[in-house]
């Protein structure tokens, strides 16, 4: 039985989905997403938790607000929209091309606690922020003693 190699060398267990991802593009041209996911590219995305909301995050460079929807359906959130080649680029033979272009969706679910009638969205230097506010069930709150 083959031993994972543990913090010295940095690739212990939680390491393993970078390893699978790397081990896709190295055989298969592509990443797990991109190959099981069916899209041209996939935008990063980061999803944090305030007291009073859940953050959620995503690397939309290049894209106007107009280009990009947003819906929700029972606590899962999708994103989605279509990033498109540069025009000016025609005409040209690449050289090197790394940059992902087609169209996307991301869909996470969301915690039961929010209140998703309130869900607001904003874009700023190629980073849509979505704020989804907990209901006040879910909020924490301070109990007095008497």
């Amino acid at each position: 039985m083959a031993m994972v190699p543990v913090s010295r060398t940095g690739y212990g267990l939680s390491r393993l989905p970078d390893r699978f991802d790397e081990f896709l593009n190295r055989f298969f041209g592509g990443s797990e997403s991109e190959l099981f996911g069916g899209g041209g590219w996939c935008p990063a995305l980061d999803i944090s938790e305030k007291d009073d909301s859940v953050v959620v995050r995503v690397e939309l460079p290049g894209l106007k607000g107009d280009e990009i929807d947003i819906s929700v359906d029972r606590n899962m959130l999708t994103i989605s929209g279509e990033k498109k080649a540069d025009s000016e680029s025609s005409g040209e033979n690449s050289y090197h091309v790394e940059r992902r272009y087609g169209k996307f969706t991301r869909t996470i679910s969301l915690p039961g606690e929010v209140d998703t009638a309130k869900i607001e969205a904003a874009q700023h230097e190629g980073v849509l922020t979505i704020t989804v506010p907990k209901s006040e069930a879910a909020k924490p709150r301070k109990i007095s003693v008497k």
